[in-house]
């Protein structure tokens, strides 16, 4: 008994090494923009495309190649995506234009989407249900983690150049590899039928189901409006120094840790009433950065509040819709988890799209209040 369980805690920590290193290229645009931006003599806007295209193939290919290797053996599938995502990393890092930075975005965006998928209903799998949103919320810590100690990448990319971050992405991915390659169950699923296109279909078209993903869409679409581009808003409004910007993404990287967490515990009890609530601060707390941006005392707090929010939902939402799909599809479940890892994308293309359109029309404290539209 106790050997098991070390088992399912050691694949628990190989997964969450996996969300650590999606987690860092997720976030780390954030710190490279300026650098990027520079490089290739674009406008903040236009490297913002480096967040919008990685999010659209996570966005895209969530559920579509969630699909398309139903029948394959998960721990393999994985193995897989990970030599994706590094491949995407190595041409990102060798890029000659940038045009092959957004290519390469977009492949590794992609296997982002199927490794979120598969990892988060494989750690379901791995626990008794009652620990189903805890065990979620572990390998989430991976990801939220990277956003504190991505940031000292973002300092490197300011001395050395943005090309280092992205190739130690990639060497982090194999980090990940190794690890699962070890952890993994050989047959990390359970004996389930592979769900059809009516299944599917079933799911996806189900009220309660597309509710979550609209609230999962619209609450994302806005923190990412406003994370985006917040090195910039840093260094342009708040007057921070590009060499301490680094200082405050670990801040909002700690905070994000936390609350995930903490999530992790609300989504084990009473899930509707944690997502009312968590919606309400993260709504409150975007339109106060508005006016506190312009102070650095009161900016860091608000920082602080932003990041325990930011992804205090995720470990619920991803709960609830497992819940929902074994409840009216049980043989679609993978599926369910891609769509939401989809949804949480679709946000951040919507926002990071969005905050690009306000930066360029109305400047970029505009980019903290689209949420309210």
């Amino acid at each position: 008994m106790i050997n098991q369980k070390y088992k399912a805690n050691f694949a628990l920590f190989a997964l969450a090494v996996i969300f650590f290193a999606v987690g860092v290229t997720e976030f780390i645009s954030v710190g490279v923009l300026p650098a990027i931006s520079k490089s290739f003599m674009i406008t903040t806007s236009t490297a913002g495309l480096i967040t919008t295209i990685y999010a659209l193939g996570v966005a895209l290919g969530a559920p579509i190649l969630t699909i398309l290797t139903a029948k394959f053996q998960r721990k393999g599938t994985i193995l897989g995506a990970i030599i994706i995502f590094i491949i995407g990393h190595l041409i990102i890092g060798f890029a000659t234009n940038f045009g092959e930075v957004i290519f390469g975005r977009l492949i590794a965006g992609a296997s982002h989407g199927l490794l979120f998928a598969l990892s988060s209903t494989i750690a379901a799998e791995l626990v008794d249900e009652s620990r189903q949103a805890s065990a979620i919320a572990y390998i989430f810590t991976g990801f939220t983690i990277a956003t504190a100690l991505g940031a000292p990448l973002t300092a490197v990319s300011t001395y050395w150049g943005w090309r280092i971050p992205f190739l130690t992405i990639a060497t982090l991915g194999i980090v990940a590899w190794i690890l699962n390659r070890v952890a993994l169950p050989k047959q990390a699923r359970k004996n389930v039928e592979i769900s059809s296109i009516a299944d599917q279909v079933k799911l996806i078209l189900h009220p309660h189901v597309l509710l979550t993903l609209l609230i999962t869409i619209l609450g994302y679409g806005g923190t990412f409006a406003t994370f985006t581009y917040l090195s910039s808003i840093l260094q342009k409004i708040t007057h921070v120094p590009a060499n301490q910007v680094s200082f405050f993404l670990v801040i909002y990287g700690v905070a994000i840790a936390i609350g995930n967490t903490l999530g992790g515990k609300l989504g084990n009890a009473k899930l509707i009433n944690a997502l009312f609530g968590i919606f309400i601060v993260q709504g409150l707390a975007l339109f106060a950065f508005y006016f506190t941006v312009t102070n650095i005392y009161l900016s860091t707090l608000n920082i602080v509040l932003l990041g325990l929010v930011a992804f205090m939902s995720v470990p619920v939402l991803q709960s609830y819709i497992l819940i929902l799909a074994k409840s009216y599809s049980s043989k679609a479940v993978d599926v369910a988890s891609s769509l939401n890892i989809s949804a949480f994308s679709f946000g951040i293309v919507g926002g990071s799209f969005l905050g690009g359109v306000a930066l360029d029309t109305y400047g970029l404290r505009s980019t903290m209040l689209l949420w309210l539209h």
